[in-house]
Formats: structure tokens, C-alpha cells, sequence
């Protein structure tokens, strides 16, 4: 299994938190619920998502979605995959250039 794959795995995964959040309508510091109420295991793609303060203790065992955050973590993403689609592109028309100029 490759990086792209891997990171289409961890993505998904979050996705899937992210929605069992949402589902229950656990968005709010007021509407928080345990991890049992939401039905998630504690497990990676949870952790990554608490330590990126998307998913947020809003009280002792309540947790909830930071729906700004994951905006802007999904915006970072994008921004992220924007810059490295277009450097391989970049790369890509160099060398294609350097095989034309070579004929």
C-alpha cells in the first residue's frame, strides 16, 4: 500500500469520527457527549483528531466537534495537496522541456 493510499485510509477514518460527531450533534461545548454516547472507539483516528483540537473536551468526559477547526484543517489539506499537485507539475514540465530541447 503506497502513501497516497495510506492517506486516503486516515482520511477517511476521520471522516467517519467526524460524522458519528455530527450524527449526534455533539458540535458544541453545550451539546458534548462520551465517547459511548457518540459510539467511537478510543483509537487512532480519534487521537489525531483531539490533539488537532477538532474534537474538543467541552466538559470531564464530554466530548465535541469543533466544526471551525475542521474547516480549516480541510482547508490547510487542500491548500497543502494544491502546492504539491503543482511543483510535480512544475517538475513534470522541466523535464518534459529538457527531453524536447535534447531532440
Amino acid at each position: 500500500m503506497g502513501a497516497p493510499a495510506i492517506a486516503a485510509v486516515i482520511l477517511r477514518k476521520e471522516r467517519e469520527v467526524v460524522d458519528l460527531f455530527r450524527g449526534i450533534g455533539a458540535i458544541s461545548p453545550a451539546t458534548a457527549r462520551s465517547f459511548d454516547e457518540v459510539g467511537v472507539e478510543q483509537a487512532w483516528p480519534l487521537s489525531r483528531l483531539r490533539r488537532r483540537a477538532i474534537i474538543r473536551e467541552g466538559a470531564p468526559g464530554r466530548y465535541y466537534l469543533d466544526e471551525e477547526v475542521w474547516t480549516a484543517m480541510r482547508g490547510m489539506r487542500r491548500r497543502t495537496a494544491f502546492v504539491v499537485l503543482g511543483f510535480v507539475a512544475l517538475i513534470g514540465f522541466l523535464v518534459w522541456i529538457g527531453f524536447v530541447t535534447l531532440k
